[in-house]
């Protein structure tokens, strides 16, 4: 049988949607509607970077204007809608996925065992049973309350003292949960104070747990390999996701498809019958520009991004200035279903400055392009907290 087809431009337009960027947004960004937004998106990537704002802040901000970061502290702090741990790197998740994860409180914590007691300080096992007791006699804590005398200068950004090495293992083998943070400060307490209890005690047996992430995945991406369906949540084996994509086919969940690629190659992916009928009835994509996080779920899969839109992207944190090519943390900016540049920009007290904006190959920065980017940059001031924009005098490149 042929497989299904999907041009790059119709691919690019379900995946937009996906990940709610395809249309204007609109919401308060609070409450419901930010509850809303964290389900359809599946999690927000937590990330401590603060030049313009925090990545969960600005991948939240692009879908809801008027969010602003204490609407998310409440639903993890107060509301209990949503709660953190990890996918692929620490995350904000809805609160009713919790069941979910104990497969993964559960692989985690096997791996945490075998690989920690090379890469850890020694002594941490030993001090898990004193931080849970901690925890439970006294309440919430964090890493600067637990350790006593331990030497807590660290050397690095993963060199922590043996107290918090057990506080981070007790949190990720699902034991405590964080239940706030000041600043970005996390402060942990038992699971059963934090997690509702109809989340806490409900049951779901692994196999259930596989074929709901790898549903879940494809329902929020349009389209995928095993691969990249297994990497969405990471609680599922790339094993189980290969086993699960040929069980779904055989039984019609699902199906193959060819997905054009920016190059013009394509690429087989997994989907459904609904998202090609959708893909064929979907809108353009809005012409508003966007700042996007550079971890925003649309883009966070490097490879993925440079397939599906030809955008190669890379953090250059760790190389030298005098080889950076941009600056070391820059904005992917989209206009529609196009990456069009890359946004130096920093908040230096009450001013944004905007040092550089790179277009990308072919694209012009003409009259309304610029105005759109401008317009962008001024409803930026509200989420970074600036009164004023200061621009380079060589800010626009190329």
């Amino acid at each position: 049988m042929t497989r299904p087809n999907l041009s790059n431009e119709r691919a690019r337009r379900i995946f937009l949607e996906r990940h709610l960027l395809l249309r204007p947004g609109s919401g308060p960004g609070r409450g419901a509607d930010l509850d809303g937004v964290l389900h359809d998106l599946g999690f927000v990537q937590v990330d401590s970077v603060n030049t313009l704002a925090r990545a969960h802040d600005l991948i939240l901000w692009a879908r809801r204007g008027q969010y602003r970061p204490r609407h998310l502290e409440r639903l993890v702090s107060h509301h209990r809608t949503a709660f953190e741990h990890w996918t692929h790197d620490a995350a904000v998740i809805p609160m009713q996925f919790y069941p979910m994860w104990r497969l993964k409180f559960a692989r985690d914590e096997a791996r945490m065992r075998a690989r920690w007691p090379q890469w850890r300080r020694a002594g941490w096992e030993e001090e898990v049973e004193t931080v849970l007791r901690h925890v439970a006699d006294h309440g919430a804590a964090c890493s600067l309350d637990v350790g006593g005398d331990e030497k807590k200068a660290a050397s690095g950004w993963w060199d922590w003292h043996p107290s918090k090495t057990a506080l981070e293992f007790l949190w990720r083998s699902g034991h405590l949960a964080i239940c706030h943070r000041k600043g970005f400060r996390k402060f942990y307490d038992l699971s059963e104070r934090v997690i509702p209890a109809e989340y806490l005690n409900a049951r779901v047996d692994d196999r259930e747990i596989v074929d709901w992430a790898m549903s879940e995945a494809l329902a929020r991406l349009g389209f995928g390999t095993s691969g990249e369906l297994a990497a969405f949540f990471e609680i599922v084996t790339r094993e189980e996701a290969k086993a699960w994509c040929a069980a779904a086919v055989a039984g019609g969940r699902i199906l193959e498809a060819d997905i054009g690629m920016a190059d013009g190659s394509v690429r087989r992916s997994y989907t459904t019958e609904a998202a090609l009928d959708q893909a064929a009835e979907l809108p353009d994509a809005s012409a508003r520009v966007r700042i996007l996080s550079p971890f925003d779920p649309a883009l966070r899969d490097r490879a993925r991004a440079e397939r599906l839109f030809g955008f190669h992207y890379r953090i250059e944190i760790f190389v030298p200035e005098a080889k950076r090519r941009y600056g070391y943390y820059v904005f992917p900016v989209l206009q529609g279903g196009r990456v069009i540049g890359r946004l130096d920009a920093k908040r230096v007290g009450r001013v944004l400055e905007v040092r550089a904006f790179w277009p990308e190959t072919g694209v012009r920065m003409g009259k309304a392009r610029r105005a759109g980017l401008m317009a962008e940059l001024e409803r930026v001031r509200a989420l970074a907290g600036v009164d004023a924009i200061a621009f380079s005098e060589d800010w626009l490149r190329g």
